[in-house]
């Protein structure tokens, strides 16, 4: 068995470890307040970065405009109208199927006018 092998099936084992832990803590360990509040930071975050590393870079480098730009345009359709006073929420978005095929659509129109 190689190292790559033995390191899978480690972070296998550790990972069903994890899951088997959570229900059984469950109701016997109580989080303080902040420290919920700093996991739930701390999930938003990690989500932003990869958000941000998927449409920012390509192959160890800048992906060029029109993939942020896409995914900008894919950020305004699923987030809706917004919203156009005190008081007032966000619109409801678009569909995922209209999301998906408008951030193609203005990537796409982005590279073919030579905007990479």
């Amino acid at each position: 068995m190689n190292a790559t092998v033995a390191l899978i099936l480690m972070l296998a084992v550790g990972t069903y470890a994890l899951r088997l832990v959570g229900p059984a803590l469950h109701g016997r360990v109580e989080l303080p307040a902040r420290v919920q509040e700093l996991l739930s930071a701390g999930a938003v975050v990690l989500l932003v970065a990869l958000l941000a590393t998927g449409a920012l870079t390509e192959g160890g480098g800048y992906a060029g405009w029109a993939r942020p730009a896409g995914v900008l345009a894919g950020g305004v359709l699923a987030m809706g109208v917004p919203p156009l006073g005190r008081g007032r929420k966000w619109g409801k978005g678009a569909p995922f199927a209209v999301v998906v095929l408008g951030a193609a659509t203005v990537t796409g129109v982005l590279r073919a006018m030579g905007v990479a």
